[in-house]
């Protein structure tokens, strides 16, 4: 049984459609106007909707575009007494299953409505299949983060979603890039095909090229049978790219090739591949630098960065911190067959305080490992056996003296405005640092990044909001 809605201004057309389709097993309402069969279809759900192109105030065109806008699911059957061309294409082209044109056969009717009414159940039975593998790299799961940087990569993933664009992925070890890269997979029209990933820096040049693209048997010593490459099994789908900075030179300009013609050879054969794999590339280096250095190819660099995502550490972003505590202590509990049910204030002020070199990663491993041995339900500072940070490097005599005595000013000032002495501090030095540091780099921000051992986007947002200008051609 289908839930039906007919909507004509004329009475005996819905008479004649809800008698015929009742009679069917069906349960069928109907609607006199266009406002009316709308407002039906926005408020209740149904599975069929039968509209009249003609009808007092909105049309059925109308109502099937608005229907379409909010997201109603309902199959749309158009039917009118204009038997025109434009009336068939705008009807499909707006998103209708199926025309019929007055006067119609009611056993064609019947066998219509039958045939919608089995596509909006394999329409569910097919989103539901969806929801449930996309649920497995939802972003909302396996990439946590409500810090303004992660709702970017958030917002990015949304935008890609529909879109084959080459993506470098660009961030530190251990910050997930990987996981972004699997999101973006399942968020994708290519959710049902292959994600295929391979980490350059993993293999030696030779077997990296067979990797890629394959080999055919006796291609080189060993190769006694032809091996498809990860370029041919992610047709469809999508291949990642882990530390592709790794990648030889010659390899490098393979890869630039497959990107710019869509085809590759296997190793051992001159027989080109049509490939339609996306491709995903991750770096934990500075690009840019190794452009410079000579090591990566510009025209790769160019052709890879069409849609860069930049992940920050977590040092940058520990207010997500405690929220990766409860995901990965549950993870831990449902996985490892922990009972980790709280950690006390101490040990989570701890751990966002840790700098966290390896990121996430080192985190969720930490966390696993404190599951596994604490004696009880509870963390608490003792479980958590987190490695001493280095102390900082000591400043120069002169430098510190300086230091110490703007500190002694600024704490007898009795003009100072306000008590917050580190604020004060920080505003007096982070300006002619960062000053200092950018007319040492030309004005270069990715060098001045690196050396003040910041994210690129920080340093940005620093500059703004100090309102320090950037230097061109400085010494």
């Amino acid at each position: 049984m289908a839930r039906i809605l007919v909507a004509d201004d004329e009475e005996s057309i819905r008479l004649v459609l809800a008698t015929a389709l009742t009679q069917a097993g069906h349960a069928v309402e109907v609607a006199s106007t266009g406002s009316e069969a709308l407002a039906r279809l926005i408020d209740r759900t149904f599975d069929v909707a039968i509209l009249d192109i003609r009808m007092p105030d909105l049309s059925g065109l109308d109502v099937l575009a608005r229907v379409r806008e909010a997201g109603a699911p309902v199959v749309v059957i158009v039917i009118t007494a204009q038997n025109t061309m434009a009336n068939a294409i705008e009807a499909m082209k707006r998103g209708a299953f199926n025309y019929l044109t007055k006067p119609f056969d009611l056993d064609e009717v019947r066998a219509l409505v039958a045939r919608a009414s089995e596509m909006r159940r394999l329409r569910d039975t097919v989103g539901r299949i969806r929801t449930e593998l996309v649920g497995r790299y939802e972003p909302g799961v396996t990439l946590i983060g409500t810090s303004p940087a992660m709702q970017d990569i958030f917002k990015t993933i949304g935008r890609l979603a529909s879109s084959d664009a080459t993506i470098l992925i660009e961030g530190e070890s251990g910050t997930g890039k990987e996981l972004i890269a699997r999101a973006i997979h399942a968020h994708s029209p290519r959710w049902s095909g292959p994600f295929i990933a391979l980490n350059c820096a993993a293999l030696p040049r030779d077997l990296l090229e067979s990797e890629l693209f394959g080999h055919e048997r006796g291609a080189f010593t060993g190769a006694n049978e032809r091996r498809i490459g990860r370029f041919e099994a992610a047709g469809g789908g999508t291949l990642f790219l882990d530390e592709i900075g790794d990648m030889p030179l010659d390899l490098q300009v393979k890869l630039l090739r497959v990107l710019q013609e869509r085809e590759f050879s296997r190793v051992g054969s001159t027989t080109t591949i049509a490939t339609d794999a996306r491709m995903i590339a991750a770096t934990n280096q500075i690009l840019e630098r190794a452009v410079r250095d000579g090591r990566f190819r510009e025209d790769l660099y160019f052709r890879l960065k069409v849609v860069p995502i930049v992940v920050p550490p977590l040092r940058e972003r520990r207010g997500d911190i405690p929220q990766l505590i409860r995901h990965f202590l549950a993870k831990a509990n449902a996985e490892m067959g922990t009972d980790i049910n709280s950690i006390t204030p101490e040990a989570e002020a701890l751990l966002v305080r840790h700098p966290w070199p390896g990121n996430v990663r080192e985190l969720e491993n930490m966390l696993v490992r404190a599951a596994v041995l604490a004696p009880g339900e509870t963390l608490t500072e003792a479980d958590l056996q987190l490695p001493e940070a280095a102390p900082p490097p000591a400043l120069a005599g002169s430098l510190a003296e300086t230091l110490h005595s703007a500190v002694a000013a600024l704490v007898n000032d009795p003009n100072r405005p306000g008590k917050d002495l580190h604020a004060a501090v920080v505003a007096a030095v982070e300006r002619p640092l960062l000053e200092f540091v950018l007319a040492q780099t030309g004005g270069n921000q990715l060098r001045a990044a690196d050396l003040l051992g910041i994210n690129r986007n920080t340093l940005r947002k620093k500059l703004t909001v100090l309102g320090i200008p950037i230097p061109r051609g400085a010494a």
